[in-house]
C-alpha cells in the first residue's frame, strides 16, 4: 500500500429536497453570480424557474452562461471568463452534469489567469486563485461534484484536455434532480462512473482492503441499479444509489493507497471525443473491455487482478483461472449491451482513418508508458481496431 494525502473541502447538500439549501450555499460568495448551464433540459424540467425564483428572491444579480455542450468547448469557458470580467462576478452556480460544472471550474480559474485560456488548459490547469462555485447536480456520471478536475475539448485542435482547477466549494446533489435524464444518458454515465473505478482498480497494488472493497461494492451497486433507473426512472433509491456512487468513484477514496496507474482507458476515449465529439460513457464502455484483453493478452502476469475482478464483481467461479479472467471482461462487455449502449465505433460512423493519429497523440505525453500495463503506439491502435464492431 502505498502512502497518500488528501483533501476534499467540498460541502455536500445530498437528498431529496436538498435545492431548497441553495440560499444557505450561496450566502458566503456574494451576490453577482453567473449561472451556468446546458441546453433546454434544464428548463423544460422546471429547474431553471425554480433556481431562478430563489436568486430574485434574495437579490442577485444573474448574467447567464447558457448552451454549454456535453464536451464542453474552451469557446464556452472564454465567454464565461468574459462575461465574469464585464460583470464582476463573485460567485459561479453550475446547473448540470459534469459538462457543466467542468466548464464552470475552468472559468473560475480563468477569470484570474493572464494570457490564452487554452494554454491554461493544456497546461494542466491552474493553482489559483478561483472564483467560489456552487453546483446543483442534475447527472450521475463524472463525479465533477466532488473533485476538482475538468475535462475541456478544443474541436479546432481536436484536443480535448483534463486539468486540474478547484473543488467545488459546495454541491447540492438531489437524486430527483436526475429522473428526466434520458436512459442512453443514464446508461452512458453509469459506465463513466465505472470507468473511474477500474481505472484505479486495475492497478499492482493488491493489499489495500479498503480500496478494493470499496472500488467492487460501487461497481457492484452501479450495475444493481442502473438497469432499475433505465426501467423505471423516477426510482428514487436507484437513482439516489448511482448519485452517491457518482461522486466517491472519482473522489480519490477508492484509490487510496494506490499509485497512479495511467487512466488508460480515458486518455484513449479522450482522442476519441476531440476527433469524433461522441458520449464520453459510450466511448469508456466501448474501450474498457477491449483494453482489458489487450492487456492481459499482452501481461499474462495480470491474471491474478482480473480474475478477482471476475470472482468478486460478477460472482463467477472456477479453477481455470485464465479462463476466469476472461470470463470477467466478457461479463463486462455483456453487462454493457444490456444496458442499450452502442458497442462498436462502426454504430457511432468512426472507422479507422484516424487511429494512426490519435494514437500518435496520445502516447506523445509519455503517460501510457506508466499505465497498469505500458501502451505504445502500436497497442493504442490494436485496441482502436478491436473496437470498430460491436460484439456478435
Amino acid at each position: 500500500m502505498q502512502n497518500f494525502k488528501h483533501h476534499i473541502p467540498t460541502k455536500v447538500y445530498f437528498g431529496q429536497g436538498a435545492l431548497s439549501n441553495l440560499q444557505e450555499a450561496l450566502a458566503p460568495y456574494g451576490k453577482k453570480l453567473l449561472l451556468a448551464y446546458g441546453g433546454g433540459s434544464v428548463k423544460k424540467s422546471g429547474l431553471y424557474d425554480e433556481i431562478m425564483t430563489v436568486l430574485r428572491q434574495e437579490a442577485y444579480e444573474v448574467t447567464e452562461l447558457s448552451g454549454i455542450d456535453p464536451n464542453p468547448r474552451i469557446e464556452s469557458v472564454e465567454e464565461g471568463v468574459r462575461l465574469c470580467r464585464e460583470k464582476n462576478i463573485e460567485v459561479i452556480l453550475a446547473v448540470g452534469g459534469g459538462s457543466t460544472i467542468d466548464c464552470a471550474k475552468a472559468v473560475a480559474a480563468g477569470v484570474f489567469y493572464e494570457g490564452d485560456l487554452w494554454d491554461m488548459v493544456s497546461q494542466g490547469g491552474s493553482r489559483g486563485p478561483f472564483l467560489p462555485l456552487a453546483a446543483v447536480l442534475t447527472l450521475s456520471a463524472t463525479g465533477s461534484e466532488f473533485d476538482p478536475m475538468a475535462v475541456i475539448s478544443n474541436l479546432k485542435t481536436r484536443e480535448k484536455k483534463g486539468a486540474r482547477f478547484d473543488y467545488p466549494a459546495v454541491s447540492i446533489c438531489d437524486p430527483s434532480l436526475s429522473f428526466t435524464v434520458p436512459p442512453l444518458q443514464t446508461a452512458s454515465g453509469s459506465a463513466d462512473i465505472m470507468s473511474h473505478i477500474m481505472e484505479d482498480y486495475f492497478a499492482r497494488e493488491m493489499d489495500c482492503d479498503f480500496s478494493e472493497e470499496l472500488a467492487e461494492t460501487i461497481l457492484r451497486s452501479v450495475m444493481k441499479n442502473c438497469p432499475v433507473a433505465l426501467k423505471e426512472p423516477d426510482n428514487y433509491q436507484a437513482r439516489a444509489n448511482l448519485m452517491l456512487n457518482s461522486s466517491l468513484a472519482c473522489s480519490g477514496i477508492p484509490s487510496y493507497g494506490k499509485d497512479f496507474s495511467g487512466w488508460a482507458v480515458h486518455a484513449m476515449e479522450h482522442e476519441l471525443s476531440a476527433f469524433y465529439d461522441i458520449t464520453h460513457g459510450v466511448g469508456l464502455a466501448i474501450l474498457t473491455p477491449r483494453w482489458l484483453r489487450h492487456i492481459l493478452a499482452k501481461d499474462p502476469s495480470i491474471t491474478p487482478r482480473l480474475v478477482r475482478f471476475a470472482e468478486k464483481v460478477f460472482g463467477l467461479s472456477g479453477d481455470d483461472k485464465n479462463l476466469l479472467a476472461r470470463q470477467g471482461i466478457d461479463a463486462l462487455e455483456a453487462y454493457f449491451v444490456s444496458t442499450g449502449l452502442p458497442m462498436g465505433l462502426e454504430d457511432l460512423g468512426i472507422g479507422r482513418e484516424h487511429f494512426e493519429d490519435m494514437a500518435e497523440h496520445v502516447c506523445r505525453s509519455g503517460r501510457l508508458a506508466r499505465a497498469y500495463v505500458p501502451l505504445g503506439k502500436e497497442d493504442v491502435i490494436a485496441i482502436f481496431e478491436a473496437c470498430l464492431s460491436a460484439p456478435a
